[in-house]
């Protein structure tokens, strides 16, 4: 009997801090889609920011892994924090593609807030023949409301482009920053390990 191909999550992103939005995102696409693993690489050098403007990589990889530890379907990677240059989402995509063999079907996952600027992004064309895209949104957020550019590149790979609605996308990671600088609690935006990895090395201040 022929081994059914695995479905593979990959949620990239800073990470800085991981919070719950993250993490429900990723269990929502696990459980919707029915992915066998979901992913969690931590951008090493984001092509859209400067280093000033994020956390040491091993500080985002060690929040990372506090906040998943506890799920048996996920799983952190190093690949972009160890990988030199800029990490650019398709170079990644490409190197899982290359490990996972054609078989496999992969899922990336991110925020419909990217999905604004996908054109812009390097090789944008090549994302949908490597991966479905599975864009995490607030509920009531409507393709109408993307740009005709990002349109017609959805329209033309509609059967590997995906809507899920998550109601913790409210939850963001600049606030959660913005909170610790000014002195606010972030207990139930984020796991308490996270939390406490915050206070004990300073971070946001």
């Amino acid at each position: 009997m022929k081994e059914k191909a695995p479905r593979i999550g990959i949620m990239g992103g800073t990470f800085d801090p991981v919070h719950y939005g993250h993490l429900v995102t990723a269990e929502g696409a696990r459980c919707v889609y029915k992915l066998d693993q979901v992913f969690f690489l931590p951008t090493g050098r984001p092509p859209h920011k400067s280093m000033k403007e994020v956390s040491d990589a091993e500080h985002r990889y060690m929040m990372t892994v506090l906040a998943t530890l506890t799920n048996p379907h996920f799983e952190v990677s190093r690949l972009d924090i160890d990988r030199e240059g800029v990490s650019y989402t398709i170079d990644t995509l490409r190197i899982l593609r290359d490990f996972y063999g054609p078989e496999a079907e992969l899922f990336f996952i991110t925020g419909a807030d990217a999905i604004f600027e996908i054109t812009d992004w390097k090789d944008s064309d090549e994302y949908l023949t490597i991966a479905h895209f599975i864009a995490a949104a607030r509920p009531g957020f409507a393709l109408e409301e993307l740009p005709k550019a990002t349109q017609d590149w959805v329209d033309k790979h509609a059967d590997r482009f995906h809507v899920l609605n998550v109601p913790a996308m409210a939850i963001s990671s600049t606030e959660i920053r913005q909170r610790v600088k000014n002195g606010m609690s972030i207990r139930y935006l984020v796991p308490e390990p996270v939390e406490h990895y915050i206070r004990r090395n300073k971070l946001y201040l």
